[in-house]
């Protein structure tokens, strides 16, 4: 090989090629327009399950995670998802919890009303 043809410039493709004019261009396919964009977030639905089914869910996704037999990538999107889970049950707990603390609280009032009433009497 002589030494001209060795520090010789390939030559340049031509956009006919379907590569671009240079012979670095590399061509980048633009993303398909069908497909519908990434969630930001895969655990997004979880807001929208009820306790029983969240709580189920978690049930699963923990015996799962026991097994041990997920990958590494899996094993951590089932952790994700059951912290999801887990906190959604607490919502659930925790308006539940309220909600009979404000029947207590206004049966209490009611029963103090009405001793009121029969000390007047």
């Amino acid at each position: 090989m002589s030494q001209a043809s060795r520090h010789a410039r390939p030559s340049a493709r031509t956009p006919a090629d379907g590569v671009g004019s240079s012979w670095l261009t590399v061509p980048v396919p633009k993303p398909s327009q069908s497909s519908p964009p990434a969630s930001s977030d895969p655990n997004a639905d979880v807001a929208a399950l009820g306790y029983e089914e969240a709580r189920d869910e978690l049930v699963t996704v923990v015996a799962r995670l026991e097994a041990g037999a997920a990958t590494l990538e899996e094993s951590l999107a089932l952790w994700e998802r059951g912290e999801a889970l887990a906190t959604r049950c607490q919502e659930w707990l925790d308006g539940a919890r309220e909600r009979l603390s404000a029947v207590r609280d206004t049966a209490a009032r009611t029963t103090d009303t009405t001793d009121d009433d029969e000390e007047i009497r």
